[in-house]
């Protein structure tokens, strides 16, 4: 834990440079979760999606005293119902050893200013079922737990099918 005389983090906008960093992240949401064996990515993937004419998210890194204090990553959404832009959050870490130090309040407050200021009026994300700890502090932040909503997902070979490449009969 952190001590209370610890400096405000400086949050900035990831660079290409800081795809192992952003990756080293993803890691640790991982490990937290017991879940290693999830991740698949590289972070030579990280730098070539995130980064680049055309990214497919925006990251904000959390420093402090030049350390390296957590990151969010979100891309931008829609919602047809609202008629407003506004963004998803993919991921969300805080190093172990600065949580309570006020970053991850950092990091969602600067990811909401920065999707205002491109225009966007909401956010959203989920989170694994298991997070307690995340899932208590999103409330705390104000964002809503959806009753009505659950997310679906298909990955791997049962996407390859729905897109067409095995033929099912589907």
């Amino acid at each position: 834990m952190v001590e209370l005389s610890t400096p405000l983090p400086n949050v900035r906008l990831a660079v290409a440079e800081d795809a192992k960093l952003i990756h080293t992240g993803l890691l640790t949401i991982a490990k937290h979760l017991g879940s290693e064996e999830r991740v698949t990515s590289t972070p030579d993937d990280i730098r070539r999606h995130g980064f680049g004419a055309q990214p497919a998210f925006t990251g904000l890194i959390a420093e402090i005293d030049g350390a390296f204090a957590g990151m969010c990553l979100f891309f931008q959404s829609f919602s047809t119902w609202r008629g407003q832009k506004g963004a998803y959050i993919q991921d969300i870490v805080v190093e172990e050893q600065f949580r309570g130090a006020g970053i991850g309040v950092a990091l969602l407050r600067h990811t909401a200013a920065h999707v205002r200021a491109s225009g966007g009026a909401y956010l959203r994300l989920s989170v694994d079922a298991r997070n307690v700890s995340a899932r208590h502090f999103y409330e705390r932040m104000g964002l809503a737990w959806s009753e009505e909503e659950r997310i679906h997902a298909v990955y791997g070979d049962a996407f390859e099918t729905l897109a067409g490449l095995h033929e099912s009969g589907v």
